[in-house]
């Protein structure tokens, strides 16, 4: 395939305007494939903001940025112009510190994070390890949204060891931080047994809220209510209070508000709602509720004039 001059045209440009751009799928907030999903948590492990292009929604530069870097795959990462490379080339950049050094950073802190694993976590972990591959080693990983998971395969020799209850824990520098005060331990229940793992990095859950504690909360103007409705849904049936809605004129907005805001998410029954809010908690926000039973509940226990549909 040849590049057209319009393309070209198109590609420099964004070069131009961004010192760092990824070309990905989907966009940082909503990866649309694993690998972009891993090269947005390394660059956003570094970066306050950088330049990115959703190749999904553009099909010209999808297949013209292959050609401009005579590279096949997305995502793909410029720095000042240059082609870095794909997901797996960023993490081992990141791992072996020439990602920093491309980006203009300090070089990145290989201190080992601290790590508690509880006696039965650890018999648990080393009897999930025997039979393991001669060279496989144990790596613990925890991604942006700080869900840890642990997988056998061989060192790369670039990983960050931890050491805990007599086990050696491999860790690649963007989930060094994320794992920092980690504890691990053994759980067994009614449910079942299995590890279970506190992050204390991680925000806080997203928080039940009844209608009349959201009626007080309104009341006494100590929190912000976000309807996460679609707007024909609104039209029927308007949340009788001073508000915002969630769509695509608005969010960009509302994920730059303050982290430590408090927010209630309201919808028709308050699943819509719950999904929202777990993906503001997943941006960081660490004061938000769910409106349990959503306009429903608030027509029937608050204010019936608020039709139900």
């Amino acid at each position: 395939m040849s590049l057209s001059p319009e393309t070209r045209a198109r590609i420099e440009s964004i070069l131009a305007a961004n010192h760092v751009v990824l070309f990905m799928k989907g966009e940082p907030r909503a990866p649309q494939c694993g690998f972009s999903a891993k090269a947005v948590g390394i660059l956003g492990g570094l970066l306050p903001s950088f330049g990115h292009v959703d190749v999904l929604s553009d099909p010209e530069i999808r297949e013209g940025i292959k050609v401009y870097g005579q590279w096949p795959t997305i995502p793909q990462l410029y720095v000042g112009g240059e082609l870095l490379g794909g997901s797996d080339i960023i993490e081992q950049m990141l791992n072996s510190g020439e990602l920093h050094e491309a980006l203009g950073l300090a070089a990145p802190d290989r201190t080992p994070p601290r790590i508690e694993i509880t006696p039965a976590a650890a018999e648990a972990i080393q009897r999930a390890m025997d039979g393991a591959d001669d060279g496989a080693v144990l790596h613990l990983s925890v991604d942006p949204r700080f869900n840890a998971r642990f997988e056998l395969k061989p060192a790369s020799g670039q990983e960050i060891v931890a050491e805990a209850a007599g086990l050696r824990l491999h860790l690649d520098l963007a989930s060094v931080p994320r794992a920092q005060g980690l504890r691990i331990d053994w759980v067994e229940d009614p449910r079942g047994a299995g590890l279970a793992i506190h992050n204390p990095n991680a925000p806080p859950p997203v928080k039940p809220m009844s209608v009349q504690q959201l009626h007080d909360h309104v009341i006494a103007g100590t929190l912000d209510v976000i309807d996460v409705r679609p707007a024909h849904a609104r039209a029927i049936a308007p949340f009788p209070h001073p508000h915002e809605v969630l769509d695509e004129d608005s969010r960009e907005r509302l994920e730059a508000l303050p982290k430590d805001l408090p927010i209630a998410f309201l919808c028709h029954h308050g699943q819509s709602s719950r999904q929202a809010a777990e993906y503001f908690r997943g941006l960081g926000f660490h004061d938000l509720y769910n409106v349990e039973g959503g306009i429903d509940a608030w027509s029937v226990e608050i204010d019936p004039s608020v039709p139900r549909y």
